[in-house]
């Protein structure tokens, strides 16, 4: 069940619970509410966290470069290629 899934129970159970004063034989309808809305929220839960864990860190696609840490002056022996 997806988060729309558990945001749909938590709003039936609230109209279940809230809004209307139906009477059926056997069944409290304001008990079915508070449950419907229960398990929307830990459904909520579940799955904000199952979708933290599932985030990840992806590197910079282009490496950065700092160029501030020492000015490179090119005189042809210290770049390593007359070694």
């Amino acid at each position: 069940m997806g988060l729309g899934g558990c945001i749909i129970l938590i709003a039936v159970g609230a109209i279940l619970t809230f809004a209307t004063d139906w009477d059926m034989q056997g069944v409290n309808l304001d008990l079915v509410g508070v449950i419907f809305m229960i398990v929307g929220l830990i459904g909520v839960a579940t799955f904000s966290s199952i979708a933290r864990r599932r985030r990840v860190v992806v590197p910079p696609a282009t490496p950065v470069v700092d160029d501030t840490a020492r000015p490179r002056t090119r005189d042809g022996y210290s770049d390593g290629y007359g070694v």
